[in-house]
């Protein structure tokens, strides 16, 4: 099925990618300059995914995330402000700065959290669907993961699971081409994700990624499915991430040509500014979008590294019940 989009909403997808961006290079500014705690994992080039996705869901859907979490977060509605100040570990964060980048969640707009153990959101995503199931509510999953994740265990029997119990769950892959440094072609002997996921006796896709109009024409398939108690379904989002594994990684394992001159002329967010640009959108009005955006994060800077350090004395709260 082929969904028409409106402009307008075409429009807010593009603000929502470049918020994303913006977010993560200024995520990768602080943690060059050494103000981050741990490594900081960009979906710069992916962006198209989070967003297709969570414009499929609604504001109580819920969603699990990775490592590479921040742009699932700023797609499903998370308050910049909040996100920027968990990334500097500030009480004025969303996990009042216990998580910082990986350990992300947002809980006022259905983000379970970032799990950086690969896979590890699978199964918490099935049992949020599953509650969900047997609770009778009106309410989908979506879990985040990415290529690697296929060859963990732990994923299979979440799709098995969910399966058998028919729970409404979307498994998301996002193929971004490298597990870590490692190529799908040398680490999975089966690489064709649909397969596998069709073995399970559930709908697959396999989609193009940098393409947004046709991420959110298969999400809303799959959520609608889903909703309506049709059970689970798996979508391969083929994507590609520009930075390395994480920010100031070596990346002796592909070359700049390889993401200079192959992949960036599938950038998700210059596509969809030619998209924009075709159905008669004037460049100023874009322009003014990705303005949006920068002011947006500039502000949710401002506000994290104003915010306070947490008390140390406050360091077991919510560790221990009372």
């Amino acid at each position: 099925m082929t969904r028409s989009i409106s402009t307008e909403t075409l429009e807010q997808m593009y603000e929502i990618m470049w918020r994303i961006r913006r977010f993560e290079e200024a995520a990768g500014a602080f943690y060059q300059a050494g103000r981050v705690k741990g490594g900081i994992h960009a979906s710069i080039g992916q962006e198209a995914v989070a967003t297709g996705v969570c414009f499929a869901l609604r504001p109580g859907d819920l969603i699990t995330s990775t490592h590479r979490g921040h742009g699932h977060h700023i797609a499903k509605g998370a308050d910049l402000n909040r996100l920027m100040a968990e990334l500097l570990g500030k009480a004025t964060g969303y996990n009042r700065g216990r998580g910082g980048s990986m350990h992300m969640a947002a809980f006022d707009v259905g983000s379970l959290g970032a799990f950086p153990v690969v896979a590890a959101g699978v199964p918490v995503a099935v049992g949020a669907a599953l509650g969900i199931k047997m609770q009778e509510q009106d309410r989908v999953v979506v879990a985040f993961f990415g290529d690697g994740a296929m060859a963990q265990g732990t994923l299979h029997e979440s799709i098995n699971l969910a399966a058998l119990a028919q729970a409404p769950v979307i498994f998301v892959c996002e193929n971004n081409q490298f597990a870590v440094s490692t190529r799908p072609e040398n680490s999975l002997a089966v690489r064709d994700k649909v397969q596998w996921a069709t073995s399970y006796g559930i709908p697959a896709w396999s989609i193009d990624g940098q393409s947004v109009d046709a991420v959110y024409d298969t999400s809303a398939e799959a959520v609608e499915r889903a909703r309506a108690g049709g059970g689970p379904c798996f979508i391969e989002a083929m994507t590609y991430r520009f930075e390395g594994h994480y920010f100031g990684e070596p990346q002796v394992y592909r070359t700049r040509e390889e993401v200079d001159v192959e992949r960036r002329d599938r950038d998700p967010i210059a596509r969809l500014h030619d998209r924009l640009l075709a159905r008669g959108v004037e460049p100023t009005t874009l322009d003014a979008l990705n303005q949006a955006a920068s002011e947006a994060v500039e502000a949710a800077v401002a506000f994290a590294e104003a915010g306070p350090e947490p008390d140390p004395e406050t360091f077991a709260d919510e560790v221990y019940s009372p």
